[in-house]
């Protein structure tokens, strides 16, 4: 994952982890509620910032698929005209073939 594309998330989580900070301070007699915050804050930006570097990577992930897909139908259209080309060719042959026969 580039630094340079998550920056903002990264920016976000921290304003995130600070605010809870500032929020806690006016609550800070209960220690224990004051770390739990912070805890769960702090982890909620984590899973904000997995998250989307998840979605980055199944984007990635669809890209690279349609890429593919495309290749492999340019392939089958190209085969399939040959084939066609090909059935047309025969096709002319055997009515070419059949009317020199009703000729004769």
């Amino acid at each position: 994952m580039d630094i340079q594309e998550s920056i903002v998330d990264i920016i976000l989580a921290i304003v995130l982890i600070i605010s809870t900070l500032v929020l806690i301070l006016r609550v800070w007699q209960d220690l224990i509620l004051a770390v739990a915050a912070t805890l769960m804050m702090a982890s909620l930006g984590g899973l904000f910032l997995s998250l989307g570097a998840k979605i980055r990577n199944l984007d990635q992930n669809v890209i690279a698929r349609e890429r593919t897909m495309r290749m492999n139908l340019d392939e089958l259209n190209l085969m399939v005209c040959n084939k066609c080309d090909t059935m047309i060719s025969e096709v002319h042959q055997i009515v070419s073939e059949l009317s020199r026969r009703v000729y004769r």
